[in-house]
Parts: C-alpha cells; sequence; structure tokens
C-alpha cells in the first residue's frame, strides 16, 4: 500500500457529526475513496476502477455529503487528507484486508489449505530461497493462489506495521522497532552507464567525476521517516546533484541507464546479465563500496492465516538449507 501522511496520536474516532450505520455506507463509495487515496488522483483512480473521472468526483462527493465531513482537500497542485480523511481511510484498509482474507478464513475451515497468498517484494529482490520457497509452495499447495506485490521498502514496512500485509521482503539501513526484522542477505549495488556514454569501458572514473554527471534516480517516497535504500544510496554518494530521469521500477531506470539518460545506481545482480551482454559498465571508484540489507518482516502481533503460516515454515527451510543448515528440509 502507498505512503500516506503522518497520523496524529491518540485514539482517533468519527466526529459526532458522522454518525453513520452499516445500512446506511455506501461499500462502493468507501472502496472508491479507498482507491482514491491510494492513486492520490481522481484520474488514476478513475483508470484503475474502469469508470469516467466525473462518476469518480462524484462518488466522492456523495461520501462527503453523506459522512457530513470534507475528506480530501485538493487542487492543482495538492491533494491533502483531511483529519477525517485519515480516520476513514485507516478503517477502509481494514476492511479492504478483511475483505481479501475472506476465501483464506473459509478454507482455513474446511481443513485443506486454499485461497490467496499476498506477499510484497521490493521489485527486482533477487534471493534464490525466496525462489525455491515460492517452487516448493506451489508444489506442496497447487490450490492456493499467489499474489506479489512489488512495492517500496516505505511502503512494506506501512503494510505490515498497520497489519495490511503478513509478511514482506525490503531494504532496511537498519531494523524498524516494533516489527520482526530478519535479516536475509547484503545487497550489493554499483554505478553504471550505458554502452554510448563517453566513459563506457573505463575503470578510472573517480567518484567526484561521477558526481558531475546527470543521474538516472530510483524515485520512491520519503514519507513515514523511512527513505528507501536504494534512493538513499544515491544520495548518500552525492550523485543526485542534476537527475534527468527517474522512475519507480528498477526495469525502466536500467532501460533509461542504457539508452545513455544518464548513470545510475543498480543491483548488481539486477544489473549482471546486461553487464555481460556489453549493455551496461559497472564504475568501480576506489572510495565508493554500495550495499543495503534485504530483511523478511513480519508483526508480532498478526496471527498469519493458513497460506500464510505454510509459506513462512516453507521459507525458513530454504533459508536454513542456503546457510546450511542440515536440519531443513
Amino acid at each position: 500500500m502507498a505512503g500516506r501522511r503522518g497520523q496524529s496520536g491518540g485514539a482517533a474516532s468519527l466526529p459526532a457529526t458522522m454518525d453513520p450505520t452499516l445500512n446506511s455506507l455506501d461499500w462502493n463509495l468507501l472502496r472508491t475513496f479507498f482507491v482514491i487515496v491510494e492513486a492520490r488522483s481522481l484520474t488514476q483512480a478513475a483508470h484503475e476502477l474502469g469508470i469516467r473521472q466525473p462518476s469518480v468526483t462524484q462518488a466522492l462527493k456523495r461520501l462527503e455529503e453523506s459522512l457530513g465531513c470534507t475528506l480530501i482537500v485538493r487542487g492543482s497542485r495538492r491533494f491533502e487528507l483531511t483529519r477525517h480523511g485519515e480516520i476513514l481511510y485507516r478503517e477502509c484498509e481494514v476492511m479492504m484486508r478483511s475483505a481479501a482474507r475472506i476465501g483464506e478464513k473459509l478454507a482455513g475451515a474446511q481443513g485443506d489449505i486454499t485461497g490467496l497468498l499476498k506477499l510484497m517484494f521490493i521489485t527486482a529482490v533477487q534471493y534464490e530461497p525466496l525462489d525455491q520457497a515460492l517452487a516448493r509452495f506451489r508444489q506442496r499447495h497447487p490450490s492456493v493462489n499467489i499474489e506479489i506485490e512489488i512495492v517500496s521498502s516505505p511502503q512494506a514496512i506501512r503494510a505490515v506495521s498497520q497489519r495490511i500485509a503478513p509478511l514482506a521482503l525490503c531494504l532496511l539501513a537498519q531494523p524498524i522497532a516494533g516489527l520482526r526484522c530478519r535479516f536475509l542477505m547484503r545487497e550489493e549495488f554499483g554505478i553504471y552507464c550505458g554502452p554510448t556514454h563517453p566513459w563506457f569501458g573505463r575503470d578510472d572514473i573517480t567518484l567526484e567525476q561521477l558526481r558531475q554527471e546527470p543521474l538516472v534516480a530510483f524515485s520512491a517516497s520519503k514519507k513515514g521517516g523511512v527513505m528507501e535504500p536504494l534512493l538513499a544510496l544515491g544520495d548518500g554518494a552525492g550523485l543526485a546533484r542534476r537527475i534527468t530521469g527517474s522512475s519507480t521500477d528498477i526495469g525502466a531506470v536500467l532501460r533509461m541507464i542504457v539508452a545513455g539518460v544518464g548513470i545510475g545506481v543498480l543491483p548488481c545482480a539486477a544489473a549482471a546479465a546486461d553487464e555481460q551482454a556489453g549493455r551496461l559498465w559497472r564504475f568501480s571508484p576506489a572510495e565508493l563500496a554500495l550495499g543495503a540489507d534485504l530483511y523478511l518482516i513480519t508483526h508480532p502481533a498478526l496471527v498469519p492465516e493458513p497460506a500464510e503460516a505454510r509459506f513462512l515454515e516453507i521459507f525458513d527451510d530454504c533459508i536454513a538449507a542456503a546457510a546450511g543448515d542440515p536440519r531443513s528440509g
């Protein structure tokens, strides 16, 4: 789920004028509001819902009228939830999660593991035990559908913290208080250019020279106080002085680097094939070593559904096997 503005402290509740009953609240209006906030755009929300923008605008207006308050303050350059909007959004998150997991709960009552396994990963994650766990889980539980959502690390942290997602794999500078954070591996990153760059093939380029070059940046939210480590690596190395391209997707960043839009920071594992094929060149300034830690995060107070619990067991076995633990199997 996308990150949102900070939440006010204390117990949140609806105002006295907002006294809707379950019978008077329209589920479709609540779902439309949720999609609007996730997309942070009425136009994008309309696209995701497959309806016209005026219908989305009218749905938001009807919901605000039924609740007797403004939920979103918006303008040409502004999109901000009101306090009431924040409260309703958090409640909608819980409702959407519950609705998505009805199938899993019913399957658990029947004894067989069926339903849906939802996982959150950062883009282009390369971790062999994860691939092994997915393959083994599929072989043992073919009735379970697997859905993988690609998110930024802050989005993953928010979803697990708020118990929207049962588990996620993300990059962290350090473990997050209040969550179970299991270190998996140190991921190595490099600074790359494409074949049309005048420095392609040179191994004598210094970090200071790289800092003067236009950068293709990985754009991710800094909300919630946790910066996406991939973004932080570029900032920390002083590379973000002139950004000429950006994307939230590593594949798109890689494509722009190959096309010569600028240099950029990439995970070495994700860039290996293109580097071997001669489409990328990795700079290796002696004064720079880039890396970030990959973690599996879960919430200690969230009881996983049967499919989630089984996947975590299998994943744990695969991690142990990769570490050479003879007890894994």
